[in-house]
């Protein structure tokens, strides 16, 4: 079985160093609040272009501690509206309504799967107050009439990069082109952990400090409370690992994006739809995704012949129970990306022998 991501062998790549950061940890005595985290949260301020990064548990809690604090500052309020792409990941949501704000649909374009800048003005209303954009499958969801538009009506601009480490928009990193960015590092992600973890990136110092006050408890020093904060900390292990794959991380997009070239210039079967790529620096194929009509007869045949696959994301946030509200919602777009949408294996660990086996199989499937 050709697997989606082979984490265990994507660990090996490392392996000497991961072992070496893990054991320092061990060794130190400190496990929370170190010196590991400060050098990985310094790290990857650098990396990504911003003054400020706070670890904390996950990506969810990330979003979730951005719009907290938001609210702590007096700049948002229970019932403002917060735009969102419909087809993410229900956690872009989750976090909007975990912070008594409301979540406004928006379609996504079938070219890139990314928000349609296009459609967000006529959803904005006195009271609207962020744009939510995700950069989905590790694709730049950023435009400059997305920034325009925040500047016309004083919103914030709040980046779920999540899948998108490392890309970039005319030369900046995604996480440091709006106001603050959450990102996970689960193990999974691109630049992943060994367990949950998560980070806030902001040149916004205010912000940073409430983030990292509700991430622990609400506390501003030991013991002193000012808000009604919960635990969500990245621990030193996972800060110290981070730290590891973060030099790599270049190096291990360069290879992703060979594939996914490789993906796109040789899937030649017609009832399969490949990414369209305009800017190149612009995605990290955290996911190389396709779409085709009879997706689930396809799966079905990919794994017959040995190819791992997922679906990202078989159910839209609109007709999840959660939501039972929006259930009789219609967005076209995003329910046929939905019903059409299927990844393909990709990592660093792939091999040339597996990517060609893939295509292989693909390009022979017919109905």
């Amino acid at each position: 079985m050709i697997k989606f991501l082979d984490l265990q062998k994507v660990t090996e790549k490392y392996a000497e160093e991961i072992h070496e950061a893990v054991n320092r940890v061990i060794d130190s005595g400190w496990y929370l609040q170190g010196k590991e985290n400060e050098k990985f949260e310094t790290d990857y301020s650098a990396y990504i272009g911003t003054r400020y990064t706070v670890g904390c548990a996950n990506g969810l809690d990330a979003l979730i501690w951005i719009f907290r604090a938001y609210v702590e500052m007096g700049i948002m309020k229970a019932g403002d509206e917060v735009i969102v792409p419909a087809n993410t990941y229900i956690a872009s949501i989750l976090a909007i309504s975990e912070n008594g704000l409301k979540p406004i649909l928006v379609e996504p374009s079938i070219e890139t799967y990314q928000i349609d800048d296009s459609k967000i003005e006529e959803f904005i209303t006195e009271r609207t107050k962020a744009i939510l954009i995700v950069h989905l499958y590790g694709q730049c969801a950023y435009t400059e009439k997305i920034g325009e538009l925040c500047k016309k009506y004083n919103l914030k601009l709040i980046e779920d990069n999540a899948q998108a480490h490392g890309c970039l928009f005319k030369g900046k990193r995604t996480g440091s082109l709006g106001d603050a960015a959450g990102h996970s590092f689960y193990p999974g992600k691109n630049l992943g952990a060994l367990g949950d973890a998560g980070a806030v990136t902001t040149n916004d110092k205010e912000l940073a400090e409430i983030v990292r006050s509700v991430a622990n408890y609400g506390s501003t020093r030991k013991y002193v409370f000012k808000y009604i904060g919960r635990n969500s900390r990245l621990d030193e292990i996972q800060a110290a690992v981070l730290d590891v794959k973060l030099k790599h991380l270049d190096e291990d997009i360069a290879i992703r994006k060979e594939i996914a070239k490789y993906y796109i210039n040789h899937i030649t079967n017609p009832n399969i739809i490949t990414p369209i790529i305009k800017d190149w620096d612009a995605h990290v194929f955290h996911i190389f995704t396709i779409r085709c009509k009879y997706r689930d007869e396809l799966q079905k045949y990919l794994t017959e012949n040995g190819v791992q696959t997922i679906i990202h994301y078989p159910i839209p946030p609109h007709k999840q129970e959660c939501y039972k509200e929006w259930n009789n919602l219609s967005f076209p777009i995003t329910e046929q990306i939905h019903n059409e949408e299927l990844s393909l294996p990709m990592s660093p660990v792939m091999t040339k022998e597996e990517v060609n086996s893939v295509i292989d199989i693909l390009n022979k499937w017919k109905l």
